[in-house]
């Protein structure tokens, strides 16, 4: 059985110094890659910053967060036509891990850095290498600290919302808009957190949350709600 792709990747592989010395990242950085989706994950540590740009919502039935990124399937608001993202607004930090990932052996025990080889930013040449002589250059330990980083973020993202679910807090929810211009649009199949349950835990319980980050971080979530309006006036422009 073959599991399916983490979103933006094709053809990710283990990165090789026999085979990447010949490559480079294109910089800058072309987010057009972002542009058929309406939205990108979120790991927890990330929830002030996105808050103050997107609604930051759970999504599926893991309720896994999300930035919204648009009103409708396959509409990012914060790309242009020529891949440059809004510079006021918070870039998410899985979009700037891409075109790198870790990914773990069969036994879970391992991880090892992983290129996107069908990225369009990852080009022939020498501008911007992997590798040079075959060691790996400066680009390419930052992105395996990031990458390192970002996955210890993701688990523990991950116990928040299973904190979240454990308690029964996330509530189904819907959002119907009208934009200027007078056009309907529906967005259904997410979660939000339902404040009055979390404004119910024992004081012992909220003293746990606090010290794990999950109170802050489920208070950015709520007041990232307050951002559909951001989002009605970019989509109505």
């Amino acid at each position: 059985m073959t599991l399916p792709l983490p979103p933006f990747y094709t053809h990710p592989r283990p990165m090789q110094a026999a085979v990447d010395g010949v490559l480079s990242l294109r910089q800058p950085m072309d987010y057009r890659f972002t542009a058929g989706v309406h939205s990108v994950p979120l790991v927890m540590g990330e929830f002030f910053a996105a808050a103050k740009s997107f609604p930051i919502l759970f999504a599926g039935e893991a309720g896994a967060p999300v930035a919204l990124l648009g009103l409708r399937e396959g509409e990012n608001l914060f790309v242009d036509a020529q891949g440059r993202w809004d510079e006021d607004a918070y870039l998410p930090g899985y979009v700037r891990r891409y075109p790198f990932i870790l990914m773990e052996d069969k036994a879970g025990t391992e991880f090892t850095l992983c290129l996107d080889e069908g990225a369009d930013n990852v080009v022939a040449g020498t501008e911007n290498p992997f590798f040079v002589d075959g060691q790996p250059t400066e680009l390419t330990k930052q992105a395996l600290d990031f990458a390192r980083r970002y996955q210890v973020a993701h688990v523990q993202t991950a116990g928040f919302v299973s904190a979240l679910r454990d308690e029964n807090m996330l509530v189904e929810n819907r959002a119907d808009i009208v934009l200027k211009s007078g056009e309907p649009r529906h967005l259904s199949g997410f979660r939000v957190i339902d404040a009055e349950k979390l404004n119910r835990l024992p004081a012992e319980r909220l003293v746990v949350w606090r010290d794990k980050g999950w109170l802050a971080a489920a208070y950015a979530h709520l007041a990232s709600l307050s951002d559909w309006a951001l989002l009605i006036n970019r989509a109505s422009r």
